[in-house]
C-alpha cells in the first residue's frame, strides 16, 4: 500500500545518499525507512526531506537509537523463546533409580490381591508456595521463592506430612530440578525421605524445561526444569512418559510440556500394577485441553486394564473434581478462577472410576489459589487432586491432609485401596 511504496522509496534515497552525502545522513534515511512502516506518519514524512532542509536535533537522534535498540533486543528475545522451545518425544523411556541406605529395610515383594495398599499425592509448588505467598500467574504478586530457606523449610515441610502417611506409593508433581525460581535446589534430593527406612524405586519425569521467561520485569520467572516424580516401596520394572496435547498458539509458552508417566510394577499374580503420576493444564485459553488430556489418559488406562492389568493414576487433574467446589467451600472463585471446570459428563468410561478425596463431615479442599496469602475467609479453595482406577481396584477409602496451605498451595491427599482377585 501507500506505506510500503514509501518504505521502498526511502531505502533507494538512503542508497543513492550514501554516494551523495556522508555515511551519517545515509544511515539516518534508512533508519528512517525501516520505522516508516510502523510509525507511519509525520516522522516518515520527515525522514525524506532533504539534508540540508530538515537539523536532526541531538536528543531526538539519541532517543531514536535507544528506541531501535529496544526494538532489536525484543526482537532478538522474542526469537530467543520460540527457538529454545521444544517438546520431549512421546513414549520416552524413563529410567527407574534403587534408592537404599544401609539401615534401610529391604523392598517389599511383588504386590498382592487382598491387600490394602495406600498411594499418596503432593503438588509440592517448586517449593514456594508458603501459606502467605501469592503467585503472578493467578494474579499475584510473587513469581519465585523468596529465599533458598524458604525452599528448604516448604520443600521439608511438604515431605514430613506425606511421610506420616506412610505411602506404599508416593506421586510429587512441580519437583524442580534447576530453576531461577528454586534457586536452583535439586528439589527431588528432599522427596527420598518421604518413604522413610525403607528401600523404594524412583521415577522422574520432565514436564517442563523454560527459556528464561523475563517476567515480571522485577523478579523475574526466569529458567527452570521441572517434572513429576514417582516413589515406590515395590519394585518398578519399566518406565515411560507419555507427552500429552497441548494448546499449539502463544499459550503453550506459559503451559509445561504435559505429559503422565507410566511406571510398572509386576504383581504376584502374574498382572502388573500400572501406576500413573500426572499434571494435567490449568493455564490455557479455555479447559478443553484439560478434557483432551483426560481423555487420552482414560483411553490409555482402559486399554491396560482391558488387558487384564490393574491401573491406579493420581495427581494434580486441574479440574474441579466436586463440580461444585465454591459451594461447599463456601467461596466463590474471582475473574481469574474460571480454569478449574467441572469434568464433563461422559468423560470418564465404564471400567474406570474416579476417586475424589472427600471428607463431607470435615471437608477440606486439595487446593487454594494464590491470587493473595491464603485467607479462609477469602481465598477460592477447589479441589482438583485425585485419583482414578480401573474397575478391579477397590477404592477402600480417600481424604485430604488439612495443611492449611503451609507449605504449598495443594494440600497432599492419600488413598487406601486393594487389588481385587480375579
Amino acid at each position: 500500500g501507500f506505506c510500503g511504496k514509501w518504505v521502498t522509496a526511502g531505502f533507494h534515497r538512503a542508497i543513492v545518499r550514501h554516494f551523495q552525502y556522508s555515511h551519517f545522513a545515509a544511515a539516518r534515511q534508512l533508519l528512517f525507512a525501516l520505522l516508516s512502516r510502523s510509525l507511519c506518519g509525520k516522522i516518515r514524512l520527515l525522514a525524506f526531506l532533504p539534508e540540508r532542509s530538515f537539523s536532526m536535533k541531538k536528543p531526538l537522534k539519541v532517543a531514536l537509537y535507544i528506541l531501535l535498540a529496544l526494538v532489536l533486543i525484543v526482537l532478538a528475545y522474542v526469537i530467543y523463546v520460540f527457538a529454545a522451545y521444544y517438546r520431549v518425544e512421546d513414549m520416552q523411556k524413563l529410567g527407574v533409580a534403587h534408592c537404599d541406605a544401609a539401615s534401610a529395610a529391604p523392598m517389599e515383594g511383588a504386590p498382592q490381591t487382598g491387600v490394602t495398599y495406600r498411594v499418596s499425592s503432593a503438588n509440592v509448588g517448586f517449593g514456594a508456595y508458603s501459606a502467605d505467598y501469592s503467585f503472578f500467574m493467578d494474579g499475584g504478586k510473587e513469581s519465585r521463592a523468596r529465599s533458598r530457606q524458604a525452599v528448604d523449610e516448604n520443600m521439608r515441610g511438604e515431605v514430613s506430612l506425606v511421610k506420616d502417611l506412610s505411602p506404599d506409593f508416593a506421586l510429587f508433581q512441580e519437583v524442580d530440578i534447576y530453576g531461577t525460581r528454586s534457586w536452583h535446589i535439586a528439589e527431588d534430593a528432599y522427596l527420598d525421605d518421604a518413604m522413610g527406612d525403607n528401600e523404594f524405586n524412583e521415577v522422574f519425569a520432565q514436564n517442563y524445561d523454560s527459556p528464561y521467561l523475563f517476567y515480571p520485569l522485577i523478579n523475574p520467572h526466569g529458567a527452570n526444569q521441572s517434572g513429576i516424580l514417582t516413589l515406590s516401596r515395590h519394585p518398578i520394572s519399566s518406565a515411560v512418559r507419555r507427552s500429552l496435547p497441548i494448546e499449539t498458539g502463544i499459550m503453550k509458552l506459559v503451559d509445561l510440556d504435559r505429559c503422565y508417566s507410566v511406571s510398572r510394577i509386576p504383581m504376584e499374580n502374574g498382572r502388573e500394577l500400572v501406576l500413573y503420576n500426572l499434571h494435567l493444564s490449568a493455564y490455557t485459553s479455555d479447559g478443553t485441553i484439560a478434557t483432551e488430556q483426560l481423555e487420552m489418559l482414560c483411553a490409555d488406562m482402559l486399554a491396560e486394564y482391558e488387558n487384564g492389568n490393574y491401573c491406579v493414576a493420581g495427581g494434580d487433574f486441574n479440574k474441579d473434581l466436586l463440580g461444585n467446589s465454591a459451594e461447599i467451600f463456601g467461596v466463590a472463585g474471582g475473574e481469574n478462577d474460571t480454569w478449574a471446570q467441572p469434568i464433563p459428563e461422559g468423560t470418564i468410561p465404564d471400567g474406570l472410576s474416579l476417586v475424589v478425596p472427600f471428607d463431607p463431615e470435615h471437608p477440606v479442599a486439595t487446593c487454594r489459589t494464590a491470587n493473595e496469602p491464603y485467607n479462609e475467609e477469602t481465598t477460592f479453595r477447589v479441589t482438583v487432586d485425585g485419583f482414578l482406577v480401573s474397575d478391579n481396584v477397590e477404592a477402600v477409602s480417600a481424604d485430604v491432609v488439612d495443611a492449611g496451605y503451609r507449605y504449598s498451595d495443594h494440600n497432599p491427599i492419600y488413598m487406601d485401596f486393594i487389588l481385587k482377585a480375579e
